[in-house]
C-alpha cells in the first residue's frame, strides 16, 4: 500500500517542484514545500481517488503550504535579485539564444505580481486545463481564463519592454 502511495506520488513531484518554485522564487523552498506535501500524501488517510482530482489535490496542497509559511512569516530577508542575476549572468558566457530567450521570460515572470505568476505557472508550465486550474485556486473557470489572459498580456508586455542580449566581454576591461 505504502508502495504503491509512493509511486503514485512519485509521478507529480517534477510538476510540484516548477509549481512551487514559481510560488517561492527560491530553490530551497521549492524543495521544502514539495517535501512537506510528499509527507502529507503519504501520510493522508483519504486521498482522491481520481487522477485529475489527485493530482489537483496535491496543487493545492502546495499552494496552502505555500501561503501558511508565507503568513507565518513575521520578517522576510529579501535577496537582492539584480545582484544575483549579474553574478550568474557574468559566470556563465551566454551564447545561446535559447537561454537568453529563458532568462527573458523569468525575468518577466519575477516582476509580474504573485497571482499573475501562479496561474502563468499553473496552465503554461505545469500543463494544467482551465478547469483544473480553476479547481486548484478554487475560483470558477471563465475567471481563471480571464486572469490567464490579463497575466500572459502583462508578461508579453514586459517581455518586449526588456532589452536582454548576448554581451561580448569588453577587451579593455578587468575581470572585477
Amino acid at each position: 500500500m505504502a508502495r504503491s502511495r509512493r509511486l503514485r506520488l512519485e509521478g507529480y513531484l517534477r510538476s510540484l517542484f516548477v509549481y512551487a518554485y514559481s510560488l517561492s522564487q527560491s530553490r530551497e523552498d521549492a524543495a521544502d514545500l514539495v517535501q512537506d506535501c510528499a509527507l502529507r500524501a503519504l501520510s493522508a488517510r483519504h486521498a482522491p481517488d481520481d487522477e485529475a482530482a489527485y493530482r489537483a489535490w496535491l496543487f493545492r496542497v502546495v499552494r496552502h503550504l505555500h501561503i501558511d509559511s508565507r503568513r507565518r512569516a513575521t520578517r522576510e530577508v529579501r535577496r537582492d535579485r539584480a545582484a544575483s542575476l549579474g553574478r550568474e549572468e557574468a559566470n556563465l558566457r551566454l551564447r545561446d539564444e535559447s537561454i537568453v530567450n529563458a532568462i527573458t521570460v523569468q525575468r518577466g515572470l519575477e516582476k509580474l505580481k504573485p497571482a499573475q505568476r501562479e496561474v502563468i505557472a499553473l496552465v503554461d508550465m505545469a500543463g494544467f486545463s482551465y478547469e483544473e486550474a480553476a479547481a486548484v485556486l478554487d475560483v470558477p473557470a471563465g475567471t481563471l481564463m480571464s486572469r490567464l489572459h490579463r497575466a500572459r498580456r502583462c508578461l508579453l508586455a514586459i517581455v518586449s519592454q526588456d532589452n536582454v542580449y548576448v554581451l561580448e566581454p569588453h577587451r579593455n576591461r578587468r575581470p572585477g
